[in-house]
């Protein structure tokens, strides 16, 4: 202990260890009375025990959010991370962020999280509270902090959320006719008819599609091997399946297959990566592509409803509101078509890719799931047979 004449205040002074090459560890602090000096040593000498970093006492929420979006997303998606961005910089850092990590309570954090439910969604509270979750596992193992009060709390009840649709029979007859002029009219056959995800019909590869002679009886099948996920896996193992296509999707990816050709042969320029589902010049489709393209599709739907009702003097009712709908509910539509005509979930389970089987499928699709008793191809071929004679 001594006195600092230059600053006006008693230095408290202690060696706490050594470090790898032998040099002394100490922790200093300063107090207007002796006291206060050695009350703050105290407190820095526990910090070090605990295995803190020199001041870690000022550093704040914002920072170690910060830190974690920056630094701490090694090997996540571009797209899962911009979102996890997004959700720190929108809920957490304009309510928190300005809160010392170390001073952080379990009640501020449950106030928090009451306050959002009230405007968000269960799942976007989840994924919130988990993005400060991991910044604060990311800070207790730089030693900022040692505990995670985020942990202790549980995620309230928020708002509704949209919940997914299913196509009825009828419908999908009307998308599966009605949009045979869109560009994206492959893409939803596909979709509708094989249960695969957007994610990895938008990386299927020609390669992996196996259409078989046109002139044999023999199937078409697609390997879905691949996703646009990071690293191009599938979402799980079981996700990696070779599924068997109905006759209208071979007929479909072979009318696709010439129109493509023909565009790259007159195209000016080409990016061939032998995707099946491409861009105008050939690049990869991304979810809002997709997205922005299917609603059009839809309108194309309720374009030709609309003229079929009036040349019959029926009122016009719009088939879907394209607003509504969006292309993953393509997959919800094909477990609901498939549970109504008799196939069992197990089986479904199996051909959507299901990691958990058919626990994850009935709690997923729970709403487009009815008891059943007996695959997927001939089903649709059943169900969607004459839509290709009508097309």
């Amino acid at each position: 202990m001594y006195w600092d004449g230059r600053r006006r205040r008693w230095i408290a002074e202690k060696t706490v260890g050594y470090d790898a090459r032998g040099k002394r560890v100490r922790r200093k602090a300063s107090g207007t009375s002796r006291s206060a000096a050695l009350n703050e040593l105290r407190r820095r000498v526990k910090d070090y025990e605990r295995g803190l970093v020199v001041h870690s006492e000022w550093f704040t929420v914002k920072q170690a959010v910060t830190d974690w979006y920056n630094h701490g997303q090694t090997g996540l998606d571009q797209n899962t991370q911009r979102k996890n961005r997004d959700l720190c910089d929108l809920y957490v850092i304009p309510h928190l962020g300005g809160r010392r990590l170390r001073d952080l309570q379990a009640e501020e954090v449950d106030h928090w999280l009451r306050l959002l439910a009230e405007d968000l969604a269960t799942s976007t509270l989840q994924h919130t509270k988990s993005a400060l979750s991991r910044s604060i596992r990311r800070a207790i193992a730089r030693g900022y902090v040692d505990r995670n009060v985020v942990e202790l709390c549980q995620t309230p009840k928020g708002q509704a959320g949209r919940p997914s649709k299913a196509l009825t029979l009828d419908q999908a007859r009307d998308v599966l006719t009605l949009s045979a002029g869109d560009a994206l009219y492959c893409y939803i056959v596909v979709s509708l008819l094989t249960g695969a995800r957007t994610e990895e019909l938008r990386a299927l590869l020609w390669t992996n599609v196996h259409l078989g002679d046109p002139d044999s009886s023999d199937s078409g099948y697609i390997e879905v091997w691949r996703s646009v996920r990071h690293g191009g896996d599938t979402k799980t193992r079981k996700s990696r399946r070779t599924l068997a296509l109905p006759a209208l999707a071979v007929s479909a990816l072979r009318q696709h297959r010439g129109h493509q050709a023909t565009v790259m042969r007159d195209a000016a320029e080409w990016a061939d990566l032998g995707l099946v589902f491409t861009t105008s010049i050939g690049t990869p489709l991304d979810a809002a592509n997709v997205r922005r393209d299917f609603r059009r599709a839809l309108r194309l739907v309720n374009d030709e409803r609309g003229r079929v009702q009036e040349a019959a003097n029926e009122p016009v009712v719009p088939v879907l509101d394209p607003d509504e709908w969006t292309p993953r509910e393509m997959r919800h539509s094909f477990v609901s078509l498939l549970s109504e005509h008799g196939i069992p979930i197990e089986e479904i389970a199996r051909l959507v890719g299901h990691k958990g089987g058919s626990q994850v499928t009935e709690r997923i699709y729970r709403k487009q799931i009815r008891p059943v008793i007996q695959t997927g191809a001939t089903t649709m071929d059943l169900i969607f047979g004459d839509a290709r004679n009508r097309s």
